[in-house]
This record gives C-alpha cells, structure tokens and sequence, in this order.
C-alpha cells in the first residue's frame, strides 16, 4: 500500500509510541511507599486487601473512582493528531 514519503512500518511506529507514552504516563501517577489506612478525602478506611494491592494507596475505592473520572474527562486530546481521531 502506498504510503506517500512515510515508511514500511511508520503507522506501526507511532501506535507504539502512543502504547510507551501511554505506559510511561500511568507508571508516573503510580504512589509508591506506604499505603495510607484512611482515605485522604472522606476518612473512610482503606481495606488491607486494597493496599496490599495498590502500593501507596492514598485513597479509597469510591473517591479513586471519582478522582480517575475527573482525571478522564481532561484527557481526551491526542497530540498526534491522527486522522481517525479527527474523524470522530
């Protein structure tokens, strides 16, 4: 298939790159240390199953949730700019 001046695998190349930064950005937000036994935000216990689970867990499930949507509603912006996501 012709791809213009774009390489064999270029399209290949930068949904791998999407992947690493993906990766990278999550590895970022990840706690470490010592996991907290009462939430940061409501006070709540934090489950020992829960913070053996997640290392340094500083929140309880319910405010995670809320706090990952927030987090989600922001990032709907893909700096590449490929086609597809301008298609939508």
């Amino acid at each position: 298939m012709a791809t213009g001046w774009a390489g064999d695998g270029a399209v290949q190349d930068q949904i791998d790159a999407t992947v690493e930064d993906a990766v990278k950005r999550a590895r970022s937000r990840m706690r470490k240390g010592p996991s907290l036994s009462q939430c940061e935000e409501c006070d709540a216990p934090i489950p020992k199953a829960r913070r053996d689970a997640v290392p340094g867990v500083r929140l309880c499930v319910i405010c995670q949730d809320a706090h990952d949507r927030e987090q989600s509603a922001a990032a709907g912006y893909n700096r590449r700019g490929s086609k597809d996501s301008q298609l939508r």
